[in-house]
């Protein structure tokens, strides 16, 4: 978690979570001084004239080392992060990207200025003002900093105010803003902007008078108090409202035309077999129907209950029951808050599920977990859509994925009761209980026939008392009997009665003894090969195994393990939600690991697990050559005995099964870490880096780097240690955390030129010119291709001087030295084309075409772009097609060629499918002046 520092409010400081004090008020003053200035160094009389104003002591540069000592002392000078520093001329406080809620803030109102659509734009400001907790540096006692540093973030946070009001009047919320406004008014009576925004309200809803009467009192106030008249723009608008000007009274909602919204269908199929609930579906429909309150808000229904007991059963039938309700599409995702092989799912994850789901693509999705959730309730204010989030562990976990407006419906199951939600947002319960014996039993005869139940009443008695109302429990004994239909219920009402094994409740209360012995019945119902092969599955943490994932579990062949499944299938042991794939529920789960723990020796525990793991090691290797066949290569050594990994056949089939095998693909890496396998850890990291850049994944490239780090390190390779640095800064980087990813690059440069490794060490200097230049400091960045190209080149490592060359050239242009610029694009295009590597070939010709279009030859530019957007296409480079398409369309509208408006109109489409608002609204722009 890191450090957190607020000063918008009173100063406080939290670290990992836990807050730490600052209770002295010099030292507020100091560290206030440092976190105005945070990533920048503060000079020592800077801070001196803060602390004591200006008539320091004499003593003041001693005193102030004092001070900074405390400072540091206080916030843990023994903990390896504390973000204090020294520097040669004065002092700073490093912090991670969104360390600082002044930072936040500021990210959060440029994206809403930047946001063409008034909905979000009003979205990302209320985020952005509920940061403020009062008068900034509020218990600061330092006048220069209150009259410099406080004022300034005052008047950003009215600004942020006057925004978000002319974002809600473009959303015609007119009488809402009234009252409000009035406040305004009067606490900051001559800002013109409030009153011309008041004026404005109260005439879009009839109040002429009202408005001009508001007109008098601001022309009054600013000639009392300033001697000057209204500003021309108030007196435009005073002049418009006596005329009744018609133009004011239509709706100002400025919409930017957008593609078809996604219609999401994530939700799993129905249950087959269902019985009872029928006051509990009634009560679903009852509060889903007061949605249709004008005045209501988005409901939110929380089904709770025991493990086992039909959460998820209840409301999946519900769902499929009411699907013309939600039009819009449903979303659903298992939060996995009492899974007892893995963590629960972080809210962050789901959430930028949810907005690919929705047709957000991963490079257009903010890396600041606010502006996340804004865009996602955004995107869902005003659809009618069901959000079914399943296996909740706290409404901390729910908080974020609550859709927008009104007319969403959110369907929550958990073991817990969510108070939170309950007492926060009105969320309503729905209780689930055990089903009564009339219900139990109607759900047994759906299962096996009414005939069976019918001719033994009393072993049927015997088997619903063991199941005690439990449909899980009912729908493994009714597999069991499904499956032997010439055995007496009553040998299977005896078998349950002898089992003697207990099943540990997973959380206080919620799950009854018997349930162990339902599964121990269904365990040893199985043959011996398939319930080993149960148990194996409950060791592996994530969200599913495809059938070659566990045939390299088991060393067995696939066509055997498929019957093995078959078998688990039938007794419910495992289910296969998606053809191939299997999972298990989490209870069954507890009770394989628990049954693998006194069934399967350690060794043949750990030899399953690395079966695994190199499964998916050894594939994902396959699979990364595919994705890029010009990346170094390591020695992954062999995989374990009994383990065959997957043979991927080209590149789309390399893509489909990295998508498929994401979580899985973690989940290994957590294995192996867990395990200490330590060179399997890197091996993974290593093995995924593409398909995450493809994908942009970028948050799981950090999760799966910092696990190589931590490998490498344990491994003593320095080498290795280098090379996921490299990869950990240019994934931090991309992510936004550009401090974070400086620091790594350099550190890899450092272990790269230690072990003398030139070829680690030159790509280290392509990735570090890669954050210089998007740090916009093109100088240090160029030093960095420069040395990195010459290393390639004494390497002889073509492919890469190619990528070099042209990004030395880009930075030649970006410095204005196009001569220098044009011999090293044109070098690397030569290069591209002769190892036959499109998409190297594209980037170049795009830095030709820029190239060309600064010195002034036109038609040379049109043709690079040209080609390189041809090139974009065929890979299906979508994002860099969109850039050059736009760059090759302005030239086009400057010669005045016809076809400018097919090009523009293209890189409009492809910025709107990747929502890059900035980019579209600058392309509508030159459509609009376009002539014809």
């Amino acid at each position: 978690m890191g450090w957190e520092f607020r000063i918008l409010g009173s100063l406080e400081v939290i670290h990992d979570g836990v807050v730490v004090p600052v209770p002295a008020a010099k030292q507020r003053v100091l560290l206030a001084s440092l976190l105005i200035d945070a990533n920048r160094v503060v000079p020592v009389d800077t801070l001196v004239a803060r602390l004591w104003g200006p008539t320091p002591p004499t003593s003041g540069r001693a005193t102030l080392q004092n001070y900074i000592m405390r400072l540091r002392r206080g916030l843990g000078d023994t903990i390896a992060d504390n973000p204090v520093v020294t520097r040669p001329d004065g002092y700073q406080i490093v912090l991670a990207e969104g360390g600082l809620d002044a930072h936040r803030f500021e990210s959060l109102v440029r994206q809403a200025e930047a946001t063409p659509q008034p909905q979000q734009a009003a979205t990302l400001l209320r985020a952005a003002l509920a940061l403020w907790r009062g008068d900034a540096l509020a218990d600061v006692p330092s006048e220069l900093l209150q009259r410099e540093a406080a004022a300034k973030l005052a008047e950003q946070r009215v600004a942020a105010i006057e925004l978000r009001i002319d974002a809600d009047l473009r959303l015609d919320r007119h009488p809402d803003l009234i009252g409000e406004l009035r406040a305004l008014v009067a606490q900051h009576p001559l800002r013109e902007r409030f009153w011309m925004q008041l004026m404005r309200a109260l005439y879009r809803v009839g109040r002429q008078a009202d408005a001009l009467d508001a007109y008098r009192t601001v022309a009054q106030l600013l000639a009392d108090d300033l001697g000057i008249d209204p500003n021309p723009e108030l007196r435009q608008l005073h002049q418009r409202i006596l005329v009744n000007d018609p133009a004011l009274s239509e709706r100002e909602r400025v919409e930017v035309a957008a593609p078809p919204p996604a219609v999401p269908r994530q939700l799993p199929a129905p249950p087959r077999s269902f019985a009872g609930r029928t006051q509990e579906l009634a009560l679903l429909c009852k509060l889903m129907d007061a949605q249709d309150d004008p005045a209501g808000s988005v409901v939110i229904s929380a089904i709770g209950g025991a493990g086992g007991i039909g959460k998820s059963w209840l409301a999946l039938r519900w769902a499929h029951d009411n699907l013309d309700r939600f039009p819009d599409g449903q979303l659903y995702s298992n939060l996995r808050g009492f899974d007892p092989g893995g963590e629960p799912a972080a809210p962050t994850v789901v959430l930028h599920s949810f907005l690919e789901a929705l047709g957000v693509e991963p490079g257009a999705i903010p890396a600041e977990p606010d502006a996340q959730i804004g865009l996602y309730r955004s995107i869902t204010a005003d659809r009618r859509l069901l959000v079914l989030l399943d296996n909740v562990q706290d409404s901390n976990q729910v908080l974020p994925l609550l859709p927008g407006g009104r007319t969403c419906t959110v369907l929550i199951t958990s073991r817990h009761q969510l108070g939170g939600l309950v007492t926060a947002h009105g969320a309503r319960s729905v209780p689930l209980g055990v089903l009564d014996d009339t219900e139990a039993h109607q759900l047994l005869a759906h299962h096996v026939g009414p005939e069976r139940p019918a001719a033994e009443p009393a072993a049927t008695a015997e088997l619903l008392t063991y199941c005690a109302g439990l449909p899980l429990a009912l729908g493994i004994v009714a597999a069991r009997a499904t499956a032997r239909p010439d055995f007496p219920l009553a040998l299977l009402a005896e078998e349950l009665r002898v089992a003697s094994t207990r099943l540990d409740a997973l959380d206080a209360g919620e799950l009854a003894a018997n349930l162990r012995a339902v599964f121990a019945a269904s365990y040893h119902a199985v043959s011996a090969p398939a319930a080993r092969a149960f148990t194996l599955i409950g060791l592996v943490p994530g969200p599913d195994l495809g059938l070659p994932a566990v045939a390299g579990l088991t060393g067995r062949p696939r066509a055997e393990v498929r019957a093995l499944l078959r078998e688990l299938e039938a007794v419910h042991l495992v289910s296969q939600h998606v053809p191939g794939r299997y999972r298990m529920h989490d209870l069954i789960r507890l009770y394989a690991a628990e049954r693998s723990q006194r069934d399967q020796a350690a060794g043949e525990r750990a030899l399953a697990l690395r079966r695994l793991v190199d499964h998916y090691v050894h594939t994902a290797r396959t699979g990364d050559r595919l994705l890029d066949p010009f990346r170094d290569q390591f020695d992954f050594g062999q995989p374990a005995p009994g383990c065959v990994p997957e043979q991927l056949a080209d590149e789309s089939a390399a893509l489909a099964w990295f998508d498929a095998e994401h979580g899985p693909l973690l989940a290994a890496q957590q294995v192996a870490a867990e395990r200490g396998w330590h060179a399997s850890v890197w091996h993974l990291a290593w093995a995924t880096s593409t398909f995450h850049w493809r994908r942009g994944h970028l948050h799981d490239q950090v999760v799966a780097w910092l696990a190589g780090v931590a490998a490498a390190d344990r491994l003593a390779d320095p080498i290795s240690k280098s090379i996921a640095l490299r990869h950990l800064g240019r994934a931090h980087v991309q992510t936004g955390a550009l401090a974070d990813g400086l620091a790594d690059v350099q550190q890899a440069l450092v272990l790269a030129d230690q072990a003398g490794d030139a070829l680690n060490e030159a790509h280290t200097h392509f990735v570090a010119a890669g954050v210089w230049h998007q740090r916009r400091e093109y100088a240090q960045a160029l030093t960095h291709a420069l040395h990195a190209l010459r290393l390639h080149q004494t390497l002889g490592s073509s492919v890469y001087e190619a990528e070099t060359d042209n990004a030395v050239g880009w930075l030649y242009a970006q410095l204005g030295d196009f001569d220098s610029a044009r011999t090293h694009c044109e070098r690397a295009l030569v290069l591209s084309r002769e190892y036959d590597y499109p998409i190297q070939e594209a980037h170049t010709l795009d830095s030709l075409g820029y190239i060309a279009h600064r010195t002034g030859r036109h038609a040379d530019a049109v043709a690079h772009y040209r080609a390189a957007c041809e090139l974009y296409q065929a890979v299906g480079a979508s994002y860099a097609e969109g850039i050059a398409l736009d760059r090759l369309g302005e030239i086009e509208a400057e010669l005045g060629r016809p076809e400018a408006r097919a090009d523009l109109q293209r890189a409009l489409d492809l910025y709107r499918s990747q929502r890059r608002p900035e980019d579209a609204r600058r392309v509508e722009d030159l459509l609009a002046g376009l002539s014809g």
